[in-house]
């Protein structure tokens, strides 16, 4: 769960392409190319299917002369059920914007080829995903590889003399392996942990291949990771970010955890490991530090090495630490020690004397620099938003935004002045014809008498004289922020526009508001963050437009658990719940999810642990415990794919409220994981959202 803050600057650029890389290997025929949208609206008022109609910038990169931006910007097709990727270019000034591919098939991971003659992408035209090559105006399509199974991501050496490239291996024997004569046989034998992740069953491993590149195609691949059971990225979520060319392109930097079984799924500890192209040697370049070390990026010279560091094994939401490593002196330190939040997306100077990262505080991401010469952090950027990465242009800075009323666009910086330009309008035509609600920043202090920032949506046209139905959304995690995000899914202007207003509340457990607050929440399930969530709907529901008899609560994943802990000790605040992929029953979730670091971290370790008090209180605190002083009707939503929060959570809630003679109903998805990523399935959430909000909010 927590994997959703650890990596939640990236993901928002990275799992897109990611996400539609999959979907179109699977069914990568579509009757014609999906592109933008020129509908007119038939309303000012978001509806899910315009939700699904938006642009979503995905990754980007500047050309060697750092003049022009070439990006991927995925549309969906409600009719298809899926998605395409399309590649687009502007000049850093904002300036002749262009699609420049109109295929069906998709591009993603785009780069730069390093004279920056051609661009480099992959596509599945072919029939599975290879490398391709084309002029930066789109013309001159060729194929570079054909590499059998296919690639998930590459990269060009400096000197472009080779191409590294990340490829599914098959490590470990089959049954049908094992039993020849069983070629039809579907069990999967097991004998140790992490057998699946996130959504998938453990059955390749992901490396790192270095092939020579003569400009035309490649030859005399290498597995650099030999044939050992190590998987770079790291997964679920990991991408071309964590695997890095040194600028002189002799060796490769790569985080991995090289680790196995259930040694893997009790550590958080990866390190970044230095494979030499000449002798073949690996070093490890951070032995001895034990939380994630990722993200790697060379100073352009090649003398220093920053990366996003996290000081303790098996914590995942700790602090993201600046560290630099000199290679003359062998010296590794700690720049944002005095800095009490976290850095991510990581990038040097083009003179090697600062580096800039984005970073969380008080719920909005801004881009900051850190100055080698007197160590020195600073803002760059102000306002309401989220920066979701950051580069570094010849005219200044580059990075992607978005807003609780805005999808990712890209900005143009200026370090001296902070002025912040937008340079792409992707969704300028439809945000055109959208009225958004108002978004409000309120301190509500809590029970132990701190002050909470708390984010307050309004519907559209909001009328102080009306009162309205009220949701608080608990954020999931659980120590992921309630920052400026855009979801297409928990999406807050989408709330707003049927009629509510959003309460939401940066509790108690989530980052941008120093290591203090961050770190209360673990051990503490069930405590003070449950108190600091009634804290601010108590607070809002004495506003005068606020009708407190029509009062509900939602959220996914640890929000799931948040609202059936609040089913069983709401006292009647509530008249409706809808939980998504939820923690019930503490218990058994301990012995179902993959990833053992987290229960062992955050609920303290397994359950019949008796002499441990922190995990007494938090099996304690198992909303499965509290059913029988449920009374409230709820929704309960779940995928059989996701494999951290099994789907029989979701069955246990439901069943119970139906036991216990509770309007329920259970949305159940066969195809979709933590999340829900299909157009249809996603409009269908959409729909049975409301329309259960709307039945016990509305209707009485």
């Amino acid at each position: 769960m927590k994997h959703i803050h650890l990596l939640y600057s990236i993901l928002i650029i990275s799992m897109l392409s990611a996400c539609n890389m999959k979907m179109d290997q699977q069914q990568h025929e579509l009757q014609e190319p999906i592109g933008p949208s020129d509908a007119v609206l038939s309303s000012k008022i978001m509806t899910p299917e315009v939700l699904w109609s938006f642009g979503r910038i995905g990754e980007t990169t500047l050309s060697p002369d750092g003049e022009t931006l070439l990006f991927n910007v995925t549309y969906y097709s409600v009719e298809q059920n899926k998605g395409n990727t399309e590649l687009y270019t502007v000049n850093t000034d904002g300036s002749d914007s262009k699609r420049i591919t109109h295929t069906s098939f998709g591009e993603y991971n785009p780069r730069w080829r390093p004279d920056g003659q051609k661009i480099g992408f992959l596509s599945n035209e072919s029939g599975s995903m290879q490398l391709w090559e084309m002029h930066p105006d789109g013309t001159g399509r060729v194929q570079i590889t054909n590499v059998e199974g296919g690639l998930t991501g590459f990269d060009y050496a400096p000197d472009q003399s080779k191409i590294l490239y990340t490829a599914e291996v098959k490590l470990k024997p089959s049954t049908a392996d094992i039993y020849p004569d069983l070629p039809l046989a579907s069990g999967r034998i097991n004998n140790d942990l992490m057998y699946r992740h996130w959504d998938q069953w453990v059955d390749t491993y992901s490396h790192v291949f270095v092939a020579d590149y003569d400009g035309t195609a490649i030859q005399n691949a290498k597995d650099i990771m030999l044939d050992e059971p190590w998987e770079t990225p790291l997964r679920p979520f990991g991408g071309m970010e964590q695997i890095t060319w040194s600028p002189d392109s002799k060796t490769v930097v790569y985080a991995c955890r090289k680790k196995t079984g259930k040694a893997y799924a009790l550590s958080t500890n990866s390190d970044l490991y230095q494979y030499d192209l000449e002798s073949g040697k690996t070093k490890n370049l951070t032995e001895g530090m034990m939380g994630y070390d990722l993200a790697a990026v060379f100073s352009h010279d090649g003398s220093k090495m920053v990366w996003e560091s996290m000081e303790r094994d098996g914590y995942e939401a700790d602090k993201v630490r600046l560290y630099i490593l000199d290679f003359e002196t062998g010296e590794k330190k700690d720049l944002t020690a005095a800095f009490d939040q976290d850095a991510h997306g990581l990038a040097w100077s083009k003179s090697d004397d600062k580096i800039y990262f984005t970073s969380d505080w008080h719920a909005v991401d801004q881009i900051y620099s850190y100055t080698l010469a007197d160590g020195k952090i600073h803002k760059l950027t102000e306002g309401v938003h989220d920066y979701t990465s950051v580069m570094v242009a010849d005219n200044g800075l580059i990075g992607t935004r978005m807003s609780m009323s805005s999808p990712v666009e890209v900005f143009s910086i200026d370090e001296t002045t902070g002025q912040q330009d937008q340079i792409t309008f992707i969704n300028k035509p439809i945000l055109d014809q959208l009225e958004m609600g108002r978004v409000e920043e309120r301190w509500i202090k809590t029970t132990d008498n701190k002050e909470m920032l708390t984010w307050i949506i309004y519907p559209p046209g909001f009328d102080p004289s009306k009162k309205y139905p009220t949701l608080l959304y608990c954020q999931g995690g659980p120590q992921s922020t309630v920052s400026q995000f855009w979801s297409y899914r928990w999406n807050f202007q989408m709330m707003a526009a049927n009629g509510y207003i959003i309460v939401a509340p940066n509790r108690r457990g989530l980052p941008g508001f120093g290591k203090e607050w961050l770190e209360q929440i673990s051990g503490d399930y069930g405590g003070q963050n449950m108190r600091d969530y009634l804290s601010a709907i108590d607070f809002m529901a004495k506003e005068p437009f606020v009708d407190e008899t029509r009062l509900g609560a939602v959220g996914a994943s640890y929000g799931g658990f948040s609202v059936y802990w609040l089913a069983g000790h709401h006292q009647k605040r509530f008249k409706a719940f809808i939980a998504h992929d939820g923690m019930f029953n503490l218990e058994a979730q301990y012995l179902e999810t993959e990833e053992m670091w987290f229960v062992n971290w955050d609920l303290g370790g397994p359950y019949w642990d008796t002499e441990n008090k922190t995990v007494q209180w938090s099996y304690a605190n198992s909303p499965h415990k509290f059913v029988q002083y449920w009374d409230t009707p709820i929704m309960v939503v779940h995928g059989e794919l996701d494999y951290r929060i099994v789907a029989s959570q979701g069955m246990q809630a439901f069943n119970a409220a139906v036991l216990r003679g509770i309007p329920a109903e259970y949305l159940y998805f066969p195809d979709e994981n933590h999340w829900v990523l299909k157009p249809q399935n996603g409009i269908l959430w959409q729909r049975r959202f409301y329309n259960w909000l709307d039945t016990w909010l509305k209707a009485n």
